[in-house]
């Protein structure tokens, strides 16, 4: 019976001690956390400037596929108009989103 209590003393040291461990780290890491957060989680791009890039972006990727395609500037149009509106809603709220 001393056997069992002198065990489930050491035991309870030492679950004690590793949470007063956790504890100090925990307060050692609470520099790292803030600077992570205020780096990864600050505000970044905005809708407007997202709306530029994303435009000009969506521009140059579609006459890139028109002169990859064949057809040219013009030969595509109605699949052209959709396929603009498509890119640049999709490119303006990831970037706005991501960065």
């Amino acid at each position: 019976m001393a056997d069992d209590k002198k065990s489930l003393l050491a035991l309870v040291a030492i679950f004690v001690s590793l949470i007063g461990l956790l504890a100090l780290a925990t307060w050692f890491m609470l520099p790292l956390v803030a600077d992570f957060f205020a780096t990864y989680f600050s505000p970044g791009l905005g809708l407007r400037s997202a709306a530029v890039i994303s435009f000009f972006v969506t521009i140059i990727t579609l006459v890139i596929f028109a002169v990859a395609a064949g057809d040219g500037l013009l030969g595509e149009l109605q699949f052209m108009l959709s396929a603009f509106l498509a890119f640049f809603l999709v490119i303006w709220l990831m970037l706005a989103w991501i960065f």
